[in-house]
């Protein structure tokens, strides 16, 4: 990945909860008839279809529910285009899509016990029920994301890259000290 295409560098923050830059990610689309697309995961990566909102982790990455006919799968840079391929191959004549969208896409990770308060801050999406392994599609201010819930206190949020900016700096703002809100406690 060039410099130019990485937004945030490594960037970390603190405050109300810690702000970290993921770094080069792998990330790859599928778009297609999930029971296909889950038997091609399965062969390639040894991982099954997350169900409903949800996230489905193993040795080799992650699968993120996107919609009904779309998945994300999360694993390291250096091993998307090879996956992609062995996806592409797996999934043969079947109508379906495979995109590496690792260089679009910046994921930028959540920690610490007032994650959901900063995180409500930016995004129109209830919190209160929001289990550990859930995934929502949404918006951060007002730009498009995805966030999942990895732990009780550590979140993945990702966005475009070309935002990913715009979206480091709403997170870092309303994480200062002094805004704390307490509602999710």
């Amino acid at each position: 990945m060039s410099e130019a295409v990485s937004a945030l560098a490594g960037a970390r923050a603190s405050g109300l909860v810690e702000l970290a830059d993921a770094g080069a990610t792998g990330m790859i689309t599928l778009r297609g008839e999930l029971s296909l697309l889950g038997g091609a995961l399965q062969s390639v990566l040894g991982l099954g279809l997350p169900g409903l909102r949800q996230v489905v982790t193993g040795e080799k990455g992650q699968v993120l529910w996107m919609s009904p006919d779309e998945l994300l799968v999360i694993l390291p840079y250096a091993e998307a285009t090879a996956a992609a391929a062995a996806l592409t191959a797996a999934l043969g004549d079947a109508f379906a899509t495979v995109a590496v969208v690792s260089d679009a896409r910046a994921m930028i990770r959540v920690s610490g016990a007032q994650a959901r308060d900063v995180l409500a801050k930016l995004m129109p999406v209830d919190f209160a029920d929001f289990p550990v392994g859930s995934v929502r599609r949404s918006r951060a201010a007002q730009v498009a994301a995805a966030l999942w819930r990895v732990s009780d206190s550590d979140w993945s949020l990702i966005c475009f890259r070309s935002v990913a900016g715009y979206v480091w700096e709403g997170l870092a703002t309303v994480a200062q000290p002094g805004g704390e809100v307490g509602l999710y406690r």
